[in-house]
């Protein structure tokens, strides 16, 4: 992914799925493009879920605690009409 919407939601009792869907409606808003991914602090996935709503999640280090970074993964565009 080169470019994305980072997103912050330190709410505790907000489900990490409600967080990733509360994200791609603004990319969407924003983008016009549904996003393909979304890179989840490593010590905040915990491997259960691995999708949601069509969207990859993927564990990385250099995401901080409570941050999401939701795009479009290199070569997928799915645009919305």
């Amino acid at each position: 992914m080169k470019e994305g919407l980072l997103w912050f939601d330190n709410d505790p009792q907000r489900k990490i799925a409600d967080k990733i869907k509360q994200a791609a409606k603004r990319y969407q808003t924003r983008l016009h493009c549904k996003p393909t991914v979304c890179y989840v602090n490593a010590g905040e996935f915990d491997g259960k879920i691995d999708e949601v709503d069509g969207i990859h999640l993927k564990p990385a280090a250099n995401i901080r605690p409570h941050y999401l970074w939701i795009g479009v993964e290199h070569d997928t565009v799915q645009t919305t009409a």
